[in-house]
């Protein structure tokens, strides 16, 4: 008889003072590094394989995890394909001291399951026992079809040099601490790329320092190579009344050539908050290139998709 994998994988942090970002709490990329971390614990658990981050589904920081707080990222099964693994997320964090934790965000994270080859290898099918289970398996199921759409939108867009928003590169050459237990580049070092990146982008334009609010559709194309550079591209493509929509692209290549490959694509929505940390209003942008129109009507089509997932309602600010 075989031995059914556990279900669930809880990891426990503890958010330490060099985790403190720009916005005076933990910033978004090493919150999603945790994720990264928690899901992956899960899915080599379930497979009892190496598994790759294939895609990183929508993400909301409802509220910010302070450091000194005791972290809790709880990692469940809720689908699985032929060799794919879905994860459900959620992280939690409270007052190390004891306090109750409050739920801060969470997320679906699939990997694939990956043999000796490099192949896709077949996983157990989860099947759900209970009405709990079967619901976040029917709503991830649910969700196949949109991510779908999400992701053939994204692949239709060019991004050139026509485009006249905001925009930052910056570089990173993959260091052998950046390593996952597969000999690549762990996918929660490069959110945290993309998230330092994002950032920069909507600080310049709004002239303030900005959080992470939303990430959605983080698509890993290929793996990223230890020895690697890399290039995190965000630009901007849409203003909300308060939220800035940044794509961003990370490439990479051998550190002796000049061919880049485009490794993952992710929108990453960032708002602009006082000193007292509350979300304000930006300047809106107004697209002036063919480009800048196409794109910042994409942003819209993306918000227009992911409404349609089920239990999917984005925030008024971070609307038109």
């Amino acid at each position: 008889m075989t031995e059914t994998p556990n279900k669930s994988v809880t990891l426990r942090f503890l958010a330490a003072p060099t985790d403190l970002g720009h916005s005076g709490s933990v910033d978004a990329g090493t919150v999603l590094e945790w994720v990264d971390k928690a899901a992956y614990a899960a899915a080599v658990g379930w497979a009892k394989s190496y598994c790759v981050t294939a895609y990183v589904g929508n993400i909301h920081f409802a509220d910010p995890v302070k450091v000194g707080d005791m972290v809790e990222v709880q990692a469940t099964i809720v689908h699985t394909g032929r060799s794919s693994i879905h994860i459900q997320t959620v992280v939690s964090s409270g007052d190390v001291k004891g306090d109750e934790a409050t739920m801060r965000s969470q997320c679906l994270v699939i990997f694939v399951a990956v043999g000796p080859d490099g192949k896709p290898d077949p996983v157990q099918p989860f099947e759900p026992a209970t009405p709990e289970e079967i619901q976040r398996r029917d709503s991830a199921v649910a969700r196949i079809a949109v991510r779908e759409q999400i992701v053939a939108a994204m692949n239709k867009q060019e991004y050139t040099g026509e485009g006249t928003a905001e925009r930052v590169t910056l570089r990173f050459l993959a260091a052998p601490t950046d390593v996952n237990w597969g000999g690549k580049v762990h996918g929660g070092t490069v959110m945290a790329w993309i998230d330092e990146a994002a950032y920069v982008c909507a600080s310049r334009y709004s002239g303030r320092h900005t959080v992470a609010v939303f990430s959605g559709g983080v698509r890993f194309y290929r793996p990223l190579l230890i020895g690697d550079v890399v290039e995190v591209e965000a630009r901007l493509v849409y203003t909300g009344k308060k939220g800035m929509h940044i794509a961003v692209h990370v490439r990479s290549g051998e550190a002796t050539g000049t061919e880049m490959h485009l490794t993952t694509y992710c929108l990453t929505v960032m708002v602009a908050r006082d000193d007292s940390g509350t979300a304000v209003p930006i300047p809106a942008w107004s697209p002036r290139s063919e480009e800048d129109k196409r794109l910042a009507e994409h942003a819209r089509e993306l918000l227009e998709i992911r409404g349609r997932a089920p239990g999917n309602r984005l925030p008024n600010h971070l609307l038109g």
